[in-house]
């Protein structure tokens, strides 16, 4: 339990942090192509549960059709391999990827 505690705070801070980074995306999203991908080792992508390829989650919540790509939080231009996210700044997501943040695109 204590470990999941830890966990949660972690990925709240990182939320905070998060917020006003984002800002920066909107602003400019042609500086995107020089971010690094976001590594499977990253803190925020361990508590978020997020793989580069959507099929491969074992996350309870992940259904399949869901990725990235059709992800509310994806910044960027449709049809790039990897691309910013909201809840990832300062790295670019796999389009192709999945995390537990995932939103549906109204």
């Amino acid at each position: 339990m204590k470990d999941s505690l830890i966990s949660r705070r972690r990925f709240l801070h990182s939320l905070a942090i998060a917020a006003p980074a984002t800002s920066l995306f909107i602003v400019n999203e042609s500086l995107a192509q020089d971010l690094p991908k976001l590594s499977l080792g990253d803190p925020l992508a361990i508590g978020l549960q997020y793989v580069e390829d959507a099929t491969a989650s074992k996350a309870p919540t992940y259904k399949a059709g869901q990725d990235c790509a059709n992800c509310l939080q994806i910044l960027g231009e449709d049809g790039d391999d990897f691309r910013p996210c909201a809840i990832m700044p300062g790295k670019l997501v796999a389009s192709k990827g999945w995390c537990t943040a995932w939103v549906a695109k109204p």
